[in-house]
């Protein structure tokens, strides 16, 4: 994700690129973003930019060209200048190209006036980012941690006592209200080199620092640039004298990173070898990783600090424990493996048989319950039959002997 300098750095190549050239016309946005439209009617215009924390200005100066100064719009009315607040999100970014070049993921075009004609477009592969008209910076966010070091560490020092400073200090580190630019790899980067668990207290991590340290935070950024080219030992005695002091690798850390320029992040890039090459913690072999209470992921080494989530656990410190076991094995080790697996797999066998006997049981129960109700329904069956037979008999035998007794009337009577 984009940070302080990153953003500082797109604001450099805007005007790098855009130093005398002429935009005109509309300013197209894409139909699949929903940010707002930019509604800029300018015949002839000028872009600059400039950065603060995570936010970049891009600046619309209209050119002037009639007699009193001002260069007058379709409506009649002079065209007035735009601020356009962007904000980079996950993966937002600047780039200039000719027309045919235009990148697929760009959501905001500003045209150049000339032909063909080239174009700046605002590019956001993950649609994250945002921008705002006639913005301004956002009142939330406080100083720039690089180019308002002075009054960021005031900002810092007389809020102590705020109930945000109750969290970790690597949760505060990315609390934009103080900690304006800074982000997840720099935060890791720096409590890395200050040897400062990352769940401590914040307001533990902070006491006892001084509203000034005496820091020149005024000079020019080339010159933070040439003082990085120094040699190894000179680094680390810098390294050294800052350590202790939090709020000045906040700023000092940032000024790193800009100060490789080209070589840093860039979301377009494949390289990143001098990035990966300057960063001491963030992705680094042999580090550990937890999730914070917010499910960022912290880089750090060592205790993680008292205020770490409970159950944390080290995602990446279990992956590199696989692949050194994979690394020792044999093929002779192999083979055992797949021997006590199909062991295994038999001994799992034996102990399923009794579970499945005592699943047929109530199956049985069934059965015999249902065998019990026909052996009742055959008795009962035969019950009445047998009583049937019975008063069949009964009745039978009474007509019988009325047969016989008239029969021995007629007798009685021929006679």
């Amino acid at each position: 994700m984009p940070e302080g300098p990153e953003l500082h750095l797109a604001s450099l190549y805007v005007n790098k690129m855009c130093d005398g050239v002429v935009f005109s016309g509309p300013v197209i946005k894409s139909e699949v973003s929903k940010n707002p439209e930019v509604a800029c009617t300018c015949e002839s215009y000028r872009i600059t930019a400039t950065s603060r924390g995570k936010e970049v200005k891009l600046m619309l100066m209209p050119m002037k060209s009639d007699d009193n100064g001002e260069q007058q719009s379709k409506g009649g009315q002079a065209d007035q200048p735009m601020d356009i607040v962007f904000r980079f999100g996950m993966s937002g970014y600047f780039r200039f190209t000719s027309e045919d070049e235009l990148p697929k993921h760009a959501h905001l075009c500003f045209y150049t006036k000339e032909k063909p004609c080239r174009v700046l477009s605002f590019v956001d592969t993950r649609r994250f980012g945002s921008w705002q008209p006639n913005g301004t910076w956002q009142p939330d966010r406080g100083p720039c941690i690089m180019f308002e070091y002075k009054s960021f560490r005031e900002n810092v020092l007389s809020h102590l006592s705020d109930r945000a400073f109750d969290r970790p200090i690597c949760e505060v580190l990315l609390n934009q209200k103080y900690f304006n630019g800074i982000g997840n790899y720099l935060r890791a980067e720096i409590l890395y080199r200050l040897n400062i668990p990352p769940f401590v207290c914040a307001r533990d991590a902070l006491e006892g620092l001084q509203s000034d340290d005496g820091f020149e935070d005024r000079k020019p950024l080339k010159n933070e640039i040439t003082n990085t080219k120094t040699p190894e030992r000179a680094k680390k005695k810098g390294i050294k004298q800052e350590t202790g002091d939090l709020l000045r690798l906040c700023h000092t850390v940032p000024l790193e990173v800009v100060s490789l320029g080209g070589k840093g992040y860039d979301p377009e890039k494949l390289d990143y070898s001098a990035f990966k090459a300057w960063l001491q913690c963030y992705y680094v072999d042999g580090m550990k990783s937890i999730s914070d209470h917010n499910g960022r992921t912290m880089w750090f080494k060592g205790d993680p600090g008292p205020m770490a989530p409970k159950n944390s656990k080290s995602p990446k410190a279990k992956k590199r424990a696989k692949k050194d076991d994979d690394h020792d094995y044999t093929d002779k080790k192999k083979v055992p493996k797949s021997v006590t697996e199909s062991t295994t797999k038999k001994r799992a066998v034996k102990k399923e048989t009794p579970k499945k006997e005592k699943t047929t049981h109530p199956k049985e129960a069934v059965l015999k319950s249902r065998k019990a109700e026909k052996t009742q329904e055959a008795t009962m069956q035969r019950e009445t039959r047998s009583s049937a037979r019975r008063k069949k008999s009964s009745s039978a035998e009474p007509a019988a002997g009325r047969g016989k007794l008239a029969g021995r009337a007629t007798r009685t009577n021929s006679k």
